[in-house]
């Protein structure tokens, strides 16, 4: 008799050990909820983060915070253009935003040439973020150019000094395009003040005086 109460307990003792372990294994479906929710939570985050990081290491198409030099000095080896549709000291409209303040301004023309002109994406030799498909630089501002329009891709150094830290940086052909380009002096729409000696505009980015 002893033997059957004693065997009774301990069938009734692993009984109640296994119905706790099963409950310690096992998750609500709220804490599956929210385990789910965490999870897509910080992927959300991850992805916000990386989209930051990418952003901020590169400069965006507008570059206003960059300083163009106001030299009138342009490549010995540049021709001048034989037939502008802008001739020097006439003035045009500027349709582009290269710089804020840019768009809308009436310029002067003080130079007019005839080459390639290409978009290029590089990081200044002075550090920072990237600049991705600045406009412009010429074929007579290419280091050891070749006598070829270069393609999209190849990589080639920057001879110009118009923004601080191209100069001698490494850049990639992002466009290519033979055309009359014209050094401008502009107002600033946006302060007022004198631009002198921007390079470059093209002539599809110059409309008439009205």
């Amino acid at each position: 008799m002893k033997k059957k109460i004693l065997l009774s307990i301990a069938i009734i003792l692993m009984a109640v050990v296994l119905a706790a372990c099963s409950n310690t294994n096992e998750s609500t479906p709220e804490q599956n909820t929210q385990t789910e929710n965490n999870s897509t939570s910080d992927n959300a985050e991850e992805k916000a983060k990386a989209q930051s990081d990418q952003a901020d290491s590169v400069e965006d198409l507008d570059h206003s915070s960059m300083h163009h030099s106001n030299t009138d000095q342009v490549p010995e080896d540049l021709a001048n253009a034989e037939n502008p549709a802008y001739p020097v000291g006439s003035e045009a409209i500027i349709n582009a935003d290269h710089m804020g303040g840019m768009n809308g301004a009436v310029a002067t023309i003080d130079g007019a040439y005839d080459t390639t002109v290409y978009t290029v994406t590089y990081t200044p030799t002075t550090g920072g973020k990237k600049v991705v498909g600045h406009k412009w630089i010429i074929q007579e501002e290419i280091k050891n150019a070749e006598e070829k329009v270069y393609e999209p891709g190849e990589e080639i150094v920057i001879e110009a000094a118009h923004m601080e830290g191209m100069e001698g940086a490494a850049a990639a052909i992002d466009s290519a395009e033979d055309t009359t380009v014209y050094m401008v002096s502009y107002p600033d729409t946006q302060t007022g003040e004198e631009v002198l000696y921007h390079k470059w505009v093209t002539e599809d980015e110059l409309s008439p005086v009205e």
